[in-house]
């Protein structure tokens, strides 16, 4: 499905994410200035596409035996002015990369092909995509990138809390990463750390409200997620977010 770049961005909005990203291997960029970025890509009917997070499958392949986490999953070519879904394959990751659910091929249940063509994962995909685009030197760029795409919900319990990042501090091997909020359900805590290749704490954050964004430079910086508690006991406590990774093709 071909879909179309602005070929103009106001630079205050760019500069927002591209800055400290060039800058620190990281950057955080509340929902006001991203909610921006994605309607000039395009960005229509967010509420619908949050809505899809209440139809996710259960994450089996849990080594840690919890089953707090569901998701779905699909993988895209971004290449030019184009995003084209590729056939469901696993998502891997080596052992280097996740002590605790690594080297193993994991299938989960694929974004649903509604989902995979609706406008907001669409402007997610090309702001993420004009970010690395423009932040790799132009010898490094490839000609398509190789992108991920995870729906995430983290359920957290009165008997037991839900771990967002169940790996710990870690890197996903790839290149670029997209963290996006799309819904705290009565959750306390879910602050994201950021590490230096030597492990020393360089940042933090919360995601708080749907579209606060964090982008992460892979090669540079370790990322974790403190886990998430409930508020109200008597009440269901889960945290939503997408999650998109780029590498070279």
């Amino acid at each position: 499905m071909p879909d179309t770049l602005p070929h103009t961005l106001p630079s205050t909005l760019l500069n927002a994410l591209e800055a400290p990203l060039a800058q620190n291997g990281f950057a955080y960029e509340q929902a006001a200035t991203v909610r921006q970025l994605l309607e000039l890509f395009g960005m229509e009917r967010w509420e619908e596409f949050a809505e899809s997070w209440n139809h996710l499958g259960v994450d089996r392949y849990m080594a840690d035996g919890g089953r707090y986490r569901r998701r779905r999953h699909a993988t895209f070519t971004l290449a030019g002015e184009q995003s084209l879904r590729k056939p469901h394959q696993p998502h891997y990751q080596s052992r280097d990369y996740n002590t605790l659910n690594g080297g193993i091929e994991r299938w989960f249940k694929p974004i649903t092909p509604a989902m995979g063509d609706h406008p907001a994962l669409r402007a997610v995909l090309r702001m993420t995509q004009h970010v690395a685009d423009d932040l790799t030197p132009q010898a490094q760029r490839p000609v398509a990138w190789h992108a991920e795409v995870h729906q995430f919900r983290i359920e957290a319990s009165p008997d037991s809390a839900g771990r967002p990042t169940p790996e710990g501090l870690h890197r996903d091997g790839v290149d670029w990463v997209c963290v996006m909020m799309v819904r705290r359900e009565n959750i306390a805590r879910g602050e994201t750390t950021i590490h230096d290749l030597n492990r020393t704490p360089v940042g933090g954050f919360t995601l708080t409200d749907p579209m606060d964004t964090a982008l992460v430079n892979d090669s540079r910086v370790y990322h974790g997620v403190t886990p998430v508690e409930p508020v109200d006991p008597l009440r269901p406590a889960y945290r939503d977010v997408l999650v998109v990774t780029l590498r070279h093709e």
